[in-house]
């Protein structure tokens, strides 16, 4: 376990140098909608806070002229425009064979979801990141690619949601290894797993400021569990209750940035299926990283430096989950 601790040293130099909203930043969304043989409707949501001053721009093909566009709208965390472009330059198979893309995505460590929704019912997906900030549409969408694109938007979103992570970590610092650690991190996983489905669904809805608070609050409570002295708590002797009830409040959030990114509306269960695929292989790759650093660790140091860094991650976690709570108990009764 100190080892385990020293690693929530290094994480939390990483951590403060991140951004104190989390994961609460889903990835932009260009979708574009073939309104008639000319005609398309282009909307571009992108999140209002960013983190470069360079500006995410779409773009879109150069035979196209915009006839009208709305004004700049906020809608949850991000902001909404649309245009209507009039694509007269087009060749005979409309938009297939055009490239639509995102710039400023190197510059703002961002992804963007591209959507393409032809009027004889051919629809498209495609994620584009500083590597590959343009889309080419094919003749035909093909299945790999909700598969292989909601999976990518699943590891983003974990490894970019701070929150979560720092769940999971605390998880590892109550229970250590071994079985416990295998049954904890299941019952968290059953839970988001849960709440993420029913909510993606439509089975309910629910306020998202509310949630966002209260996945504050599971990661305040984790951290003063890991306070107590003595090891006796209900919360260390049972810790999978823990973790499955407050895994249910994070499939919540996953649901909420899921929801800002967009489905398929042909293939829902698939992608979210394979978006819940690819938040499991980013906590997985989380929880063995931090072991293999814990190994690397725990024998190099002295016994002296453990014992005066062993409190250093439960502070670090506590110090966030309460900046986190502060700040969205703001918005919740704002």
């Amino acid at each position: 376990m100190s080892g385990l601790r020293l690693v929530g040293c290094l994480l939390a130099a990483v951590l403060l140098a991140q951004t104190a909203h989390a994961h609460r930043f889903a990835p932009s969304l260009l979708k574009m909608t073939e309104m008639t043989g000319q005609q398309y409707n282009l909307v571009w949501k992108t999140p209002a806070q960013g983190t470069s001053s360079t500006p995410l721009q779409p773009v879109w093909p150069e035979g196209c002229e915009i006839e009208s566009v709305s004004p700049v709208q906020r809608e949850g965390t991000g902001n909404v425009i649309s245009w209507t472009l009039r694509c007269t330059d087009l060749g005979d198979d409309g938009m297939v064979g055009e490239t639509l893309g995102v710039t400023g995505l190197g510059a703002n460590q961002a992804s963007a979801m591209v959507m393409v929704n032809l009027r004889d019912g051919r629809k498209y997906q495609q994620i584009l990141n500083a590597e590959h900030p343009q889309f080419l549409v094919p003749p035909e969408p093909g299945t790999g690619e909700v598969m292989s694109d909601y999976a990518l938007l699943g590891i983003d979103h974990i490894w970019g949601g701070i929150d979560h992570l720092m769940f999971v970590f605390g998880l590892l610092l109550l229970v250590g290894g071994g079985s416990r650690l295998l049954w904890t991190i299941t019952a968290f996983t059953l839970g988001h797993s849960l709440t993420l489905a029913l909510v993606t669904l439509g089975y309910f809805d629910y306020p998202v400021a509310l949630v966002e608070f209260t996945i504050a609050v599971s990661i305040f409570v984790l951290a003063l569990e890991l306070t107590r002295a003595g090891g006796g708590g209900l919360f260390r002797r049972y810790p999978w209750w823990l973790a499955g009830g407050f895994g249910l409040l994070h499939g919540m959030g996953f649901a909420g940035a899921l929801a800002e990114t967009g489905l398929p509306q042909d293939n829902v269960p698939l992608a979210l299926l394979f978006f819940n695929v690819g938040i499991e292989i980013g906590q997985i790759a989380f929880i063995l990283a931090t072991l293999a650093l814990w190994q690397l660790l725990k024998r190099p140091i002295s016994p002296d430096w453990q014992r005066r860094l062993l409190p250093v991650p439960v502070y670090v976690l506590g110090s966030l989950s309460a900046m986190w709570c502060m700040e969205r108990a703001l918005e919740v009764v704002g």
